[in-house]
């Protein structure tokens, strides 16, 4: 139907059919060829198959299946000492590995493996420390999970956390390191959950499994009461949030009752986290709160005496990629709830609670539930198979090529393919970028947060001068990112200083696998570490930050800073509430305008508003209304139309917006408010249907 012409044999078919001597199924051989043109994979869909067989994995790493491993599985609780038995072999062992999901757990072991003077590296996907100074290899090494040697032999290798071998989007590394270390004795820790499918999983490698069961060394207490003001917190108390902008809400309330806190998130750089886990943990500090995301869940040693939920709701990724708001699993909870009371500690017992008394209950029956078992481990498609798949589809792009290997693919029951969201995301933006396949492939590998948009075009400078073989030099590095940078002035600032900090760790990633591009590693590292400093300066300083946010957000806006606060339910402002009501046209203003930017970028069109829907979000009505006529990107015409479709939301006086998923929305409407319903509203365009639609 494309074709201005068609071939003489089709048309010799054609005029058959229509004349009764002859079947439409001889249009089919044609048809086929079509298919084959559009899809090119139906030439070779055997070879394909047979490289996206991934029914056994165990047979990938025949160094490992060579030897009879012993597989010792230390199960038990948090605080319950299993890591700690499974350290003291490897310790004692004349070579050995230690694997960890975080860069903190792997230089813990590092300076205590160090301490007890056996010679240990570290090895993470940024940093390479060697135990000796003529730096020889040690025989230890503890390194980050994904970067464990599956070629190196060791009398004793330590897989730490094992039930994250079930994780959508890590998984594959425990995989890879079960299946596939060359060690004599492999411990692994972590939670009873994950006994049945090691044993499967090691079933099928021809080797057993010993289970050494541990109990919780010190109580943990599930209180009757919760603790609904912040003005009933005392030394040792932990409040945990599942989002950035609960933590600066919570630290700043704590802050204005003369109390000092630490503040600790995911997003903050290994230094500033230590340091502000030793200034909660000192005795003599005066700073005797903690508040923190689940990242406190693993990797750090906390003096904490009782755990406070503030929500139990919390945004995850499922194996689909797809974002799901829901209460915390009984394993998250067990996670978090047992880093109070930990063994060692000053308190000898742990307690836990919640912030809200509606809470309460529901987290008592989250913690009463069993863990449920892990049904299956992770896999991820090897460089070698995607290289292979490329040399039968050379037409194909990378994200194309991970899309067609996937929907191939072939898994056991005990298996399933990670998600690759976060890798098709990178391989899209640089796919205009002339790179070979395999230095394509790492750069999509890179450890980047894809919802910071300066890492993410950072990375995109990476590759277009890597592209052209030109090193990437410390000056160029620094004219890049500004630097030298000041000590942050509001929270903006320091969300900033967090994205650099990211950049100059993914210059070091990428500096362990291009050398000869990347080469000026040490001076990164140098100024990596003031600028740690710098950010510490800046938590430190938090509720300065947070209220100089506050005083320059224009007046009539609500208190909004960075991603918008979400009000705490523990002490909401009536200002707030009932500014939240009058500023809805500025909402709708925001939905609208980044709604209009993805209808475009969708269509193909080019979008000038795409790139200011961060700085939708960070400003007020009068003022964000006033810069986007000034810059030409708004009419006054556009803005009465956007005005009036805020008349789209309006609040439903007979529901109250509890832990729903708006209160983490990039709009800002805060727990505790009213919940918005969207009316019935009919359009009609009148002229041209495109004038209409840009209009609009």
């Amino acid at each position: 139907m494309e074709s201005s012409s068609v071939s003489a044999d089709l048309h010799i078919i054609l005029n058959d059919i229509c004349c009764g001597a002859g079947h439409v199924d001889d249009l089919f051989p044609f048809f086929l060829r079509h298919a084959k043109q559009i899809f090119p994979m139906l030439d070779c869909m055997d070879d394909l198959r047979k490289i996206s067989d991934l029914r056994l994995p165990p047979n990938w790493y025949p160094d490992a299946r060579a030897i009879q491993r012993k597989i010792i599985f230390h199960a038990g609780p948090t605080n319950s000492g299993k890591t700690y038995h499974a350290i003291q072999r490897f310790l004692s062992a004349k070579s050995g590995v230690y694997c960890g999901p975080l860069k903190l757990l792997a230089h813990e072991i590092f300076q205590k493996s160090n301490d007890a003077n056996v010679p240990c590296d570290l090895v993470t996907g940024e940093e390479r420390v060697f135990a000796n100074e003529d730096s020889r290899q040690a025989p230890h090494v503890a390194c980050t999970i994904e970067m464990c040697s599956t070629n190196t032999p060791y009398e004793v290798a330590v897989i730490d956390e094992i039930q994250m071998i079930r994780d959508p989007a890590r998984g594959w590394a425990w995989t890879r390191a079960l299946l596939g270390l060359c060690a004599e004795e492999i411990h692994v820790c972590g939670e009873p959950a994950a006994i049945d499918l090691v044993t499967e999983l090691m079933y099928t490698t021809g080797e057993e499994v010993e289970v050494r069961n541990y109990e919780r060394l010190t109580p943990l207490t599930v209180l009757d009461y919760a603790l609904e003001s912040l003005d009933n917190l005392r030394a040792g108390d932990c409040i945990v949030c599942f989002s950035k902008n609960d933590i600066y809400s919570v630290s700043r309330q704590i802050e204005a009752r003369g109390l000092e806190c630490a503040v600790i998130y995911g997003s903050l750089p290994p230094g500033t986290k230590l340091e502000q886990a030793k200034k909660f943990n000192d005795p003599d500090d005066p700073c005797k709160i903690l508040v923190a995301t689940d990242a406190i869940g693993m990797g750090l040693n906390l003096c904490i005496r009782r755990i406070i939920f503030n929500s139990i709701v919390k945004p995850t990724v499922n194996e689909k990629g797809e974002k799901e708001i829901d209460s915390i699993t009984t394993s998250q909870a067990l996670q978090i709830a047992g880093r109070a009371g930990r063994f060692g500690s000053s308190f000898k017992q742990g307690e836990v609670t919640t912030m809200h008394r509606d809470d309460l209950a529901q987290l008592r029956e989250i913690l009463s539930e069993p863990v449920p078992p892990v049904q299956a481990a992770g896999l991820h498609p090897t460089p070698e198979q995607i290289e292979m798949f490329a040399y039968h589809l050379p037409d194909a792009t990378l994200s194309n090529l991970i899309d067609i290997f996937v929907s191939l693919s072939q898994v056991d029951g005990m298996y399933f393919v990670c998600n690759i969201d976060d890798f098709k995301f990178l391989a899209d933006m640089i796919q205009h970028i002339p790179l070979n396949l395999r230095s394509r492939y790492v750069f999509c590998t890179a450890p980047l947060n894809r919802k910071e948009p300066f890492v993410c075009t950072t990375l995109l400078k990476f590759a277009r001068q890597f592209s052209r073989n030109e090193p990437l030099t410390f000056d160029w590095l620094c004219r890049h990112t500004k630097w030298p940078l000041a000590a942050p002035k509001n929270i903006k600032e320091l969300v900033h200083l967090e994205a650099v900090h990211d950049v100059f760790d993914l210059y070091l990633w990428l500096s362990y696998r291009f050398m000869d591009m990347f080469p000026d590693a040490a001076l990164v590292r140098d100024i990596q570490k003031k600028l740690d400093d710098i950010i510490q300066i800046g938590v430190c300083n938090i509720t300065k930050l947070i209220r100089a946010s506050q005083s320059a957000a224009a007046p009539g806006t609500a208190e909004v800073v960075s991603e918008d606060f979400p009000l705490s339910r523990t002490q909401r402002d009536p200002r707030v509430v009932s500014e939240r009501h009058g500023a809805a046209s500025t909402e709708a203003l925001s939905i609208a305008v980044e709604a209009a930017g993805l209808r475009r970028a969708k269509s193909g069109r080019p979008s000038r508003l795409g790139g200011r829907q961060e700085e939708l979000k960070s400003y007020g009505r009068g003022s964000l209304a006033n810069r986007l006529l000034r810059e030409g990107l708004l009419t006054q015409e556009m803005l009465r139309q956007l005005e009036s479709l805020s008349r789209l939301w309006e609040p439903d006086e007979d529901q109250t917006l509890q832990d729903s998923p708006l209160q983490d929305s990039p709009w800002g409407l805060g727990t505790g408010l009213q919940k918005y319903r969207v009316r019935r509203y009919n359009f009609s365009l009148v002229g041209p249907c495109k004038a209409g639609r840009e209009g609009l």
